[in-house]
């Protein structure tokens, strides 16, 4: 009768020590994963603000033009000799300014050498009404000066891009004129007729923010790490407490 119970109770030792390993190892394979996750988003993150900083860095940089034939740089100052397309103007939907709710209007713009380009006038408040917006445009000759930016990837849609006159998204095949602009981007006007409360910003993160989340991961990395290694000494003492000692013969 006594080997019998030795057995059952050597049978239900081995069975705690198998399942001793496979929850080490669970507990490894887990935080490990997260001490990597932490390390790789914080290092994601520090990326980001170096080339924040760089692309920052190259708008401070940026040539002030004055009617240019060729595209400008992004972030270039480039000033505008020429007429507006009244007609033709169309509202990019869903702007907030100053808590305030309202468009942008859009309008194109022919310079003295014949090319058309697009404006981004500033920010209209309409309020919630969806009817279309009205803007007053200047006529004749005008001088405008701006910041250049570059048509570059656009953020997702969800239905059609333009409803009227409004547009979910800036995009140049939004115009339906006998010629196209002459080059892929927008000027997002700071100074002239027709100019508006500015709005758009070259940068919303700043490069700071970034790196205040690179810290917040690596952080959390470091948390992970410790908890780990804590847990695992619990683990092998729990083991060491549980091993069964050898009977001496007797």
């Amino acid at each position: 009768m006594s080997n019998i119970h030795g057995s059952m109770k050597a049978s239900a030792s081995k069975r705690h020590h198998r399942r001793f390993p496979a929850r080490r190892l669970g507990w490894w394979g887990f935080w490990s994963c997260l001490v990597m996750a932490g390390l790789a988003l914080g290092l994601w993150q520090w990326e980001r603000a170096a080339d924040k900083r760089e692309y920052l860095a190259r708008l401070e940089a940026a040539p002030r033009l004055e009617s240019p034939t060729e595209t400008p740089p992004p972030g270039a100052r480039v000033v505008l000799r020429g007429e507006y397309l009244a007609g033709e103007t169309l509202f990019l939907d869903n702007r907030i300014h100053e808590g305030r709710l309202g468009v942008a209007p859009l309008t194109p713009f022919r310079d003295l050498n014949g090319q058309l380009w697009l404006i981004q006038r500033g920010f209209l408040a309409t309020g919630p009404a969806r009817d279309d917006p009205s803007v007053e445009t200047p006529d004749g000759v005008v001088r405008l000066e701006g910041r250049w930016q570059a048509s570059g990837d656009a953020a997702p849609l969800f239905g059609p891009n333009r409803e009227g006159n409004r547009l979910q998204r800036i995009d140049l095949a939004a115009w339906r004129l006998d010629e196209g602009v002459a080059h892929a981007g927008w000027l997002h006007l700071e100074q002239g007729p027709g100019h508006l409360a500015s709005w758009w910003q070259p940068s919303v993160v700043p490069p700071e923010r970034h790196l205040g989340y690179a810290l917040q991961w690596w952080g959390l990395a470091l948390a992970a790490l410790v908890i780990m290694l804590v847990g695992a000494r619990r683990f092998a003492r729990s083991e060491s407490i549980s091993s069964p000692s050898k009977e001496p013969p007797r």
